[in-house]
């Protein structure tokens, strides 16, 4: 285990710095920059002035970034094209059956990363049992030179490449030849079978994958300059992956801030209260742009290989991750229908909200906090940051103005209370409509706005549990130093399940085994997983189960039916399918060990702050004054440089050994 390790984590408003220097924690916050690793380093250089160390000699440094999803998002990725099997040069623009709005006669499909006219097919043809028609290297090379001066980016998805690679490989060997810039082939990124999927996965790595090499190149070189180790980044997966293994497979970082909250999120709580008795966990992250939720069963966080991002779908494993627009800079607004309404805009860092002082000038549920004195004037955000109550006061009059409302208080409530809802529904989703009891669950709350939410948000849920962890507000940048190196790698394998041949899949197995143990950076030897999705003959969704050793066909038929049970409620009697075999390679890491002492549990001061329309003279806390075993009443607040913990009223909370304090309904 090393001594000093840094995780610094780029957020939509802020860049959080978590410092480990022995068994102390030192935590930072600044706020984030246009190019991230500006602010990366001003946060790690402010993390250290604060323990007292100098960064050379930081051993070990993590990093987590929304380079990738920013790309998406904005649609600001490389210039792209696509190279693809004759007849299949629309796949993008087809997409799927399935439709976002069914009965929406007028609903227009988004626009394909790679347009059209950078499209461009080739005379190939490969089967699931071979080469058809063998790829003619000269047409390709004639490709390379008719590509558009702009591109910078090119992506090959031939057809079925997932299982016969050999025209792919030549395509993506020939383009690197003559092609100076990125290319991405789908055997390499995705070896799965359906063509949309694989060929927009393929799409968003190409897209992407400049932007990434980019930023990775400015970020090394700054950390070299300040003695900095080089950059170990966090996957969408959950899992750390050197820079260079992050360069080659860039889709994976597309999610890679969130993943590591859901990961921090999970160790703390199961390591502060007794989650025992829970069904799992329900993690409550809610930064200053967004809001992402995820579940943790069976102490497992759970992952999915299916998800969308800006309407792109994406088939790569990663943590399974909600995300909407309400965070704390998300802004107040009336639509037409006199409603009130919050995000999906952002005030993000600059302006950010009317209270920062910095020139905003629309609500934002920061304001509507403000008001209601759950953050007070003489609060530091991130411990420099002084607030404006009146220009906060100002904005929610005006707001409540428009919406028909009495006072600025009533607006601040209501700004409050639809954040909330819409918090309530994403995390309905993740449970409810997954057939998961939410009530059973522990909601563990982190991110700059998070723990000023939960005790309201478990209470709408009916949800008894709700842990905060000491470093809330910068718990992502916590989880990249717990999280371990992690690899993923799957190929397509379609056969019912009692046809299957296990020496057969031993072979293949071996070979991604082989493919996962190549990524693996570090020189401890890694733990390798084996997993199969599977269905039922004839579904269109299959289900991850882990596989048996020795392989028992029988055993793995078994398993996907339980599997099935659980997430559907039942089992038929019918032919079970095996359709994709994965494996995950995983080297441990064993996080940093830190203490928390604390000194006394005496409120330091009291406001009035308002809950469910009443006023209440409120204890506040110093949070990080207040010792382990120390209980505290609602109402309450609990001030830190990164965040704020609101307790209400018939709520109260115990703190534990690491400094979490877990929060229960007193009329239970």
């Amino acid at each position: 285990m090393v001594d000093v390790a840094v995780g610094a984590d780029v957020g939509g408003t802020f860049t959080d710095v978590v410092l480990v220097v022995g068994d102390d924690l030192v935590t930072a916050k600044v706020p984030s920059t246009a190019d991230q690793s500006v602010g990366v380093m001003d946060g790690i250089e402010k993390a250290a002035g604060k323990a007292g160390v100098d960064t050379g000699a930081i051993e070990e440094f993590s990093h987590a970034m929304t380079v990738s999803v920013n790309a998406l998002l904005e649609r600001k990725g490389a210039k792209t094209a696509l190279v693809t099997t004759e007849g299949f040069r629309d796949v993008l623009e087809i997409g799927r059956q399935t439709r976002p709005a069914l009965y929406d006669l007028n609903v227009e499909k988004p626009a394909p990363l790679v347009p059209r006219r950078r499209r461009h097919e080739v005379a190939e043809r490969t089967t699931v049992d071979g080469v058809e028609t063998p790829l003619d290297e000269a047409e390709i090379r004639d490709l390379a030179a008719d590509l558009d001066d702009d591109v910078e980016s090119v992506a090959v998805s031939f057809l079925h490449a997932y299982a016969t690679p050999e025209n792919e490989a030549l395509a993506a060997e020939v383009l690197r030849e003559e092609f100076d810039g990125n290319v991405s082939a789908s055997h390499e990124v995705l070896a799965e079978f359906r063509e949309y999927g694989r060929t927009s996965t393929t799409v968003v790595d190409a897209y992407v994958n400049p932007t990434i090499d980019s930023y990775l190149a400015r970020l090394e070189d700054r950390a070299a300059e300040m003695g900095l180790p080089a950059p170990r980044i966090m996957q969408s997966n959950g899992g750390i992956a050197d820079a260079d293994t992050v360069r080659t497979h860039a889709v994976q970082t597309v999610l890679s801030g969130p993943a590591a909250g859901v990961v921090g999120a999970k160790r703390t709580a199961e390591g502060s209260a007794d989650t025992e008795d829970l069904d799992g966990l329900v993690t409550f992250d809610m930064g200053g742009t967004s809001c992402d939720v995820s579940v943790v069963r069976d102490g497992a966080v759970e992952r999915t290989t299916e998800s969308e991002i800006n309407d792109q779908p994406i088939r790569v494993p990663m943590v399974d991750v909600t995300t909407v627009g309400s965070g704390g800079g998300s802004k107040a607004w009336v639509d037409a229908g006199g409603a009130l309404r919050v995000g999906p805009e952002s005030a993000g860092a600059d302006p950010g909200p009317a209270s920062y002082g910095q020139g905003g000038t629309e609500p934002t549920v920061t304001d509507a906090n403000v008001v209601l004195g759950y953050i007070g004037g003489s609060t530091a955000l991130g411990g420099e940051l002084e607030l404006d109550v009146e220009a906060a006061r100002v904005v929610l009059e005006d707001l409540a103005d428009e919406a028909g409302l009495n006072s600025a208080l009533e607006a601040a409530e209501g700004v409050f209370r639809v954040a909330n809802a819409k918090m309530g529904r994403a995390i309905r989703s993740v449970t409810v409509e997954r057939g998961l009891d939410p009530r059973g669950y522990g909601l563990v709350a982190f991110g700059g706005a998070g723990p000023m939410h939960a005790a309201a948000m478990a209470a709408e849920l009916d949800m008894d549990a709700v842990v905060v962890p000491l470093p809330s507000g910068v718990l992502s940048a916590y989880g990249l130093l717990d999280a371990d190196e992690k690899h993923d790698a799957v190929r397509t394998y379609r056969t019912p399940v009692v046809d299957a041949d296990p020496d057969r899949l031993d072979s293949i197995y071996d070979d991604l085994e082989a493919e996962v143990r190549g990524d693996v950076a570090s020189t401890r030897s890694p733990d390798v997983e084996r997993s199969a999705d599977l269905r039922y003959a004839g579904q269109s969704f299959e289900l991850q189960v882990s596989v048996p050793e020795p392989i028992d066909v029988d055993v793995l038929a078994e398993r996907f039916e339980t599997a099935h049970e659980r997430a559907y409620g039942y089992v038929i009697d019918g032919d079970v399918e095996l359709v994709n075999l994965r494996t995950t390679a995983t080297v441990p890491r064993q996080a940093p060990e830190t203490t928390f002492e604390g000194a006394a549990a005496e409120p330091k001061a009291t406001r009035e702050a308002y809950f469910e329309g009443k006023a209440w003279e409120t204890a506040v806390y110093d949070r990080s004054a207040i010792p382990p075993g120390a209980s505290i009443e609602g109402p309450a607040i609990l001030e830190q440089e990164e965040s704020t913990t609101v307790v209400p009223p018939a709520w109260s909370g115990t703190v534990a050994t690491d400094g979490a304090l877990v929060l229960g309904r007193d009329d239970r």
